[in-house]
């Protein structure tokens, strides 16, 4: 899967979305951003909870955009193995298909930046 081209097709579904439930996004949006802000982990550290959850329930859009956002809070590749090994234990065999996906993802996502 070329994940940068599907990160792009999934935020102009959900601009869609947004046009057609303005407000269930905006308070989604709102919610999205209240958990992220303040509190005592920091954002990687939510990040990496989030893409494990993703992982674990095989949300792959989940799984591309925590990827992304890992990413730009500066995870390295090693975290990422540590996050993924504990979401593999936690979700069992489904759990190592989509993480080799997360792991796929992140690969096309660094590439893209280097």
């Amino acid at each position: 899967m070329d994940y940068p081209a599907y990160i792009a097709r999934t935020r102009d579904q959900s601009r869609a979305l947004a046009k057609t439930i303005p407000d269930a996004m905006k308070g989604f949006g709102s919610l999205s951003r209240a958990v992220k802000e303040g509190g005592t982990l920091g954002i990687k550290e939510k990040e990496f909870v989030a893409l494990g959850i993703a992982v674990a329930v095989r949300c792959e859009a989940c799984i591309a955009f925590h990827a992304e956002a890992l990413l730009k809070a500066g995870a390295t590749r090693e975290e990422l193995g540590d996050v993924l090994a504990m979401a593999i234990q936690m979700g069992g065999g489904p759990a190592v298909m989509y993480a080799g996906k997360a792991l796929d993802c992140w690969d096309q996502l660094a590439a893209t930046r280097a």
